[in-house]
């Protein structure tokens, strides 16, 4: 069945809501080797291994664990910045081992203003609900839509999707302005969106 031939979607927010329900359904234990095995892959994509610097989360509620990748990604040279929420949106700043965070809007943990702004080039980005074409479905601000505009507006940008195979959605309602995702990556696999 091609995506041309599925039944119009829901509106995002039931689309959110149900995936959430999914990703929270999932057993603590199971999400923890699910995580690992996300970690596993998007360690090995090769154009994520060529950007000195990558924009990761620290995870909330019942998101893909992400913390073992960063600890991954610094061990074998690579600088992370993590996104602090601001009134004019999404500013990533690096983010060293050791460093301590505040807690910030949303229940997030972010670095603090003092901690260098930066742009980066690769961004590892959480969400609610995903398809196979790209196209993702976040948690309703749009903050991460807005923060790859922006970068995207320098230069090509790698945005890589982090969820649990369960998040995923047949089809995400899109607009000419919704920018897919480069990749997905799930505890199942790599998947190359395509984009239409």
């Amino acid at each position: 069945m091609t995506t041309d031939s599925l039944p119009a979607p829901l509106p995002k927010a039931d689309l959110r809501k149900a995936a959430l329900a999914r990703r929270d359904g999932l057993a603590a234990a199971a999400r923890e080797d699910a995580s690992r095995r996300i970690a596993e892959i998007v360690l090995a994509l090769p154009e994520l291994a060529e950007t000195d610097l990558v924009a990761a989360y620290w995870p909330i509620r019942s998101e893909v664990d992400v913390r073992p990748l960063i600890n991954a990604l610094r061990a074998r040279g690579q600088a992370v910045a993590l996104p602090q929420v601001t009134p004019d949106g999404l500013v990533f700043r690096r983010a060293a081992e050791g460093d301590a965070l505040a807690a910030g809007g949303f229940g997030l943990s972010e670095p603090g203003p003092d901690a260098p702004a930066v742009e980066p080039r690769a961004l590892l980005v959480p969400l609610a609900a995903f398809d196979r074409r790209g196209h993702r479905i976040g948690y309703g601000k749009g903050y991460y839509d807005r923060a790859l505009a922006r970068l995207d507006a320098a230069g090509p940008v790698l945005a890589v999707g982090v969820a649990f195979a369960a998040q995923e959605t047949p089809r995400v309602p899109d607009g000419p302005h919704d920018r897919p995702l480069d990749r997905v990556v799930t505890e199942a696999g790599l998947i190359h969106p395509t984009g239409a």
